[in-house]
């Protein structure tokens, strides 16, 4: 499978958003490697009071006006974070959320960095919730603000152009736990994938 390359990641945010879907995430740790499907996305767009670069740019979004194909962390409810694809052009502020991915290699790693406290042994209970939602894949991942501003076509973190995807397996609605901008149905996820955080 072949990495994605710049000119991916710089299209319209919308489009870019759906065509992840099918998509490989990859983290190299060490020598170490995980790696999972990205499952489902939200998309936010300068113009979109959702968007954390509708106000313009602060220190915190800054990363979000690079060119796309680099990674945007941040923090929430002081005790999350959302990992997130920088779209389109520079200077514009848009980006995409990885909301869920079905877990492919390093699993073991993964239910270390999300149970640290529990089991480590696989369980189908574990592994449906491994990473069916945004914080519980950048934990997964072990993604944090320190990865924010990762060049995506560098081999440390990275994607890979996995399988085709036909538009009759995306499904497409609203977003979810916002508070302005929720009439948009800018979220698109695999329909009938168990990883999907809402359905």
């Amino acid at each position: 499978m072949n990495t994605l390359p710049r000119s991916f990641f710089v299209r319209p945010t919308l489009t870019v958003a759906k065509d992840l879907l099918g998509k490989i995430f990859v983290r190299r740790i060490g020598r170490k490697i995980l790696s999972g499907k990205i499952v489902e996305t939200e998309a936010y767009l300068h113009s979109d009071p959702a968007c954390h670069a509708f106000r313009g740019m602060t220190n915190r979004n800054k990363v979000m006006f690079n060119e796309g194909g680099f990674l945007y962390v941040y923090f929430i409810y002081g005790m999350h974070y959302c990992a997130n694809i920088v779209t389109y052009k520079k200077d514009v502020g848009e980006a995409v959320l990885i909301r869920a991915v079905e877990p492919i290699d390093g699993i073991e790693i993964m239910l270390k960095k999300r149970f640290p406290h529990g089991s480590h042994l696989k369980n189908e209970l574990q592994l449906k919730n491994l990473t069916n939602g945004p914080a519980k894949f950048a934990q997964a991942f072990d993604l944090t603000q320190e990865h924010s501003g990762a060049n995506l076509l560098e081999n440390k973190i990275f994607l890979l152009e996995g399988g085709k995807i036909s538009g009759a397996q995306i499904y497409t609605t609203t977003r979810i736990g916002i508070t302005e901008g929720k009439e948009k149905k800018w979220r698109f996820y695999l329909k009938n994938n168990p990883w999907v955080s809402k359905k």
